[in-house]
Order: C-alpha cells, then sequence, then structure tokens
C-alpha cells in the first residue's frame, strides 16, 4: 500500500472549492470543533479541511479529487460511533455526509424504504412508522447516528435477538470506491443469487473499501401488542435457562432480552435518583424481557403464564410486568442508564466485547479476578443483550492511564474465550492493534488485500480497522 504523507496536499482545498457547490468546503476557523472528534471524545483533532457533498455524484468528485493528490479521507457521519473511526488523524480531510439525507422511498408493498445515508436512523424509523412498518433497527443514538453509518458499522442494538444486525436488512446499497467509480446496487428482492453479493464489501467495513451514499433496507409489519417484564434471577445459569424458557415457550416473538448483573443496576439506581427499583430486595441478576405481537390479550396470557412457570421451577426468584407505557419505559430508563451515569464515572473504559454465552462466565471471573489485582479500586459494571452473545462493560479507573491496561486484559481475555473484541461499535482506531485476538492472520491478510485492490492510494479511512 502507498505510503501517505500526514501533509495535506497542496492546492486540493481550492481544486476541491472549484469542483464542488459554494459553502460545501469548510476550511480554517469555518471548521469548529464538531468535526474533530467522535463520541469518545478521544484524540481529538481538527481535519485540515472538511467537505460535505450533498449527491453521490459530488461523494465521486471529492474521491476522485483525493485519489488524484493522494489525499487521506476520514468519513463522518453523525459522530457517534464509540471506536475512533470518525475521529480525523493529523492531515486529513474530513467527508461529512451530513448534506446527503432524506427519504427517496418508501414501498409499502415490497416492505422497503430507500434513505440517502446521511439520514438520521430515527427519521428512517419514523418514516416507515407512518406506512404501519418498522425497521427494526434500533439504540440510544437514533436521534444522532446516520443510516450510512450504521450500515457501515453493521450496527446491532436491543433487537437483534429478533432480526439480526444491521446487515441482515440490506437489501441494496450505493456506495463509491476511493477513486470516484460509483457502484449503485440498490437492489429491492429478497432473493438475488446473480453473481457476487457485492454490498457486503461495504456493510461492516467502516468505510474502508467505499462510502455508502444510499441504502435499500427491509422493513417488516408494525406488531400492535407489547408485552415487558423486569425479572430477578440468582446465577447467570438462571439467567441463561430463562433465554431458552421464553424462546421456546413464546416461539419467535421476543423482541429483546437484556441482562443486567448487580453491579450495573445498582450502580444506575444510586446516581439516577428518579429512577426506583420496583423490587423491594437486591438480587444477582435482573433480566428485561420484551416480546411483540398481534394479540395484547391472548399475548400477554401467554407472557405471563411463561413467566408464571418459570418462578415455579425457582429459574427466576420475581418478576413485574409492565402494566403501563409509563412502567415499560421506566424498565427500559435502568436498562439504559449507562448515557446519565458514564460522567459520574470518569475515567472509565467502555467495552463492547462478544462470545459464546458458555464462556460468559469464565471470561468474567478471570476478567475481575485481573482487575483486583492490578487495579483494586476499579469498579466492574456488567450488562448485555446475552441472547446475542453480546457483553458491555463499563469499568472505573483511578487514572486515565490505568484505561490501557483494562483494554489490554479484557482483549486478552476475550482472544483467550475465543470472543471479538467488537460485538457491534466496530474496529475503528481504537482497536485495530487488538485485532489478532479475534482474527487470524490469514484473516487479517486478507482484509488487507481486499484494502490493497478497493483502495491502493489507501486514502479511505487510514489507520482505522486493519493493523499496520
Amino acid at each position: 500500500m502507498s505510503a501517505i504523507s500526514v501533509s495535506v496536499r497542496d492546492g486540493i482545498v481550492d481544486r476541491l472549492r472549484t469542483r464542488l457547490a459554494d459553502g460545501a468546503v469548510l476550511s480554517g476557523a469555518d471548521i469548529g470543533d464538531r468535526y474533530s472528534v467522535d463520541y469518545t471524545g478521544e484524540n481529538p483533532h481538527r481535519p485540515v479541511a472538511v467537505v460535505k457533498p450533498g449527491s453521490t455524484d459530488e461523494v465521486a468528485v471529492v474521491l476522485r479529487t483525493c485519489s488524484e493528490f493522494a489525499q487521506p479521507v476520514v468519513v463522518q457521519g453523525g459522530l457517534t460511533g464509540l471506536a475512533g473511526g470518525a475521529t480525523p488523524r493529523k492531515g486529513e480531510i474530513a467527508m461529512s455526509l451530513e448534506r446527503l439525507n432524506g427519504i427517496e422511498e418508501l414501498d409499502p408493498v415490497s416492505m422497503t424504504i430507500t434513505a440517502r445515508a446521511g439520514t438520521p436512523l430515527q427519521a428512517v424509523q419514523e418514516a416507515a412508522a407512518e406506512a404501519g412498518l418498522l425497521l427494526p433497527l434500533d439504540f440510544g443514538a437514533r436521534g444522532s447516528c446516520h443510516i450510512g453509518g450504521a450500515i457501515a458499522t453493521n450496527a446491532g442494538g436491543n433487537q437483534v435477538i429478533r432480526f439480526g444486525m444491521a446487515r441482515n436488512l440490506v437489501l441494496g446499497l450505493e456506495a463509491v470506491l476511493a477513486d470516484g467509480t460509483v457502484i449503485s446496487s440498490m437492489n429491492k428482492m429478497l432473493k438475488n443469487n446473480a453473481g457476487y453479493d457485492l454490498k457486503q464489501l461495504f456493510v461492516g467495513t467502516e468505510g474502508t473499501l467505499g462510502v455508502i451514499t444510499r441504502v435499500v433496507l427491509r422493513l417488516v409489519p408494525r406488531l400492535s401488542s407489547r408485552c415487558t417484564a423486569l425479572c430477578t434471577a440468582e446465577s447467570f445459569e438462571h439467567a441463561v435457562t430463562l433465554l431458552r424458557t421464553v424462546q421456546t415457550g413464546l416461539a419467535g416473538s421476543i423482541s429483546a432480552y437484556e441482562v443486567m448483573w448487580a453491579s450495573y443496576y445498582d450502580k444506575v439506581l444510586e446516581i439516577v435518583e428518579t429512577l426506583r427499583s420496583p423490587f423491594a430486595d437486591s438480587h444477582s441478576f435482573y433480566v428485561l424481557v420484551e416480546t411483540e405481537g398481534v394479540d395484547q390479550s391472548s399475548d400477554a396470557e401467554r407472557f405471563e403464564s411463561v413467566l408464571a412457570g418459570a418462578l415455579e421451577s425457582e429459574t427466576i426468584t420475581d418478576a413485574v410486568i409492565a402494566r403501563s407505557e409509563g412502567e415499560r419505559q421506566t424498565f427500559w430508563a435502568i436498562r439504559d442508564g449507562v448515557g446519565e451515569i458514564t460522567p459520574a464515572l470518569s475515567p472509565y473504559v467502555p467495552l463492547d466485547v462478544s462470545m459464546d454465552i458458555v464462556a460468559m462466565p469464565r471470561f468474567l471471573e478471570a476478567f475481575d479476578r485481573a482487575l483486583a489485582a492490578e487495579l483494586p479500586n476499579s469498579l466492574n459494571l456488567v450488562f448485555g443483550h446475552l441472547g446475542d452473545n453480546n457483553l458491555h462493560l463499563f469499568v472505573t479507573t483511578d487514572h486515565e492511564a490505568q484505561n490501557d491496561r483494562v483494554v489490554e486484559l479484557a482483549y486478552g481475555l476475550v482472544g483467550e474465550c475465543g470472543g471479538s473484541i467488537s460485538a457491534e461499535h466496530g474496529v475503528g482506531s481504537l482497536k485495530r492493534d487488538f485485532l489478532h485476538h479475534s482474527r487470524t492472520s490469514r484473516e487479517i491478510d486478507l482484509m488487507g488485500r481486499l484494502k490493497q485492490a478497493l483502495d491502493p492510494r489507501g486514502i479511505l479511512n487510514p489507520g482505522r480497522v486493519i493493523p499496520g
């Protein structure tokens, strides 16, 4: 791969200004701080310029120009990422897709929606809802993140257990290669085996192989009933048994299965003064179960019957079923409380890992032992989707300097357990040097060969994902 200087190429900003619409190129004091770092806040660096294309053709112009100058580009969406992938490095131009937004088509017959990459996820969800349909991709940053970024990172969220990752919802897309070539594969069909599935080159590859500009997504019918409960369990094994119980007893209706360890649950209630536990006693595990169906009365009866059976078998020790939307929102506020408590926990390390469910206890026990031995004042707060193999950990430390050691300990153990250092947040720049814990050397070599083939000058998101 061609070596790239970290200094901006002479004349490229002026060249971009001549090729793009007025106001599409920012430089100097006009840039501001917004484009300097993603949600992590780590390693901020102001780009030498910001370009804001408003169409696929303009994205192609930007990349064609940058390719001519061998100018590195970092692609930015809503800047909600947690892996440093959208944070500029020295000498880079930032390409923001915020102007590339809008819904192009909603087809209620094929149940698809076509959107531009810079459209906020929530806007896509709301457009689907207005047609009585559902885009099941959902997570906390819905109001800020862009649909293109969610697909580029293969985002997960709360409903993966039922609908899968973002990849499962993508029928077609359009992307621009590093040299400005537009690849338009806007397929709307569920079945299409005519040659290579080229969209997979861009889903989950974090903008390193091309820039997604438009997408076609699958929608599903919006169901009319919902049942939600917060349950308690006294062991990890019981939480897993409950998962299998509800998956069997409630068939394909499970839309969310969220497990909170007591460390996390108690800390949320301690810090967020507006929240109260519905349980009088403390427990080791708390499980939020949610189903969706078509008949509230019969669905609720079946839901309560399955939970009653779990209580009788002592799989769970208690359960509270939400009797109103307000109660449901309270349960979810506890689960989503991480956003409110993290300011009080700084410095901390957020970890997003996945592994076989049977390996989770071994991983957590080993990790907690390592923390106790090296960082005795740390606190490990754990919650996870569980049913999709995902664990989230927030580890507090005494000093920022200790954070790197926490990451080393965690990812080393993840590798020993055969897991992934990134379940749903991507690799970006912050995790790339740990990729070997989850990918073999031959896999990483193949990633590099794909990168070389599609981006021979190495201008697209350099220094992200692929170690080097």
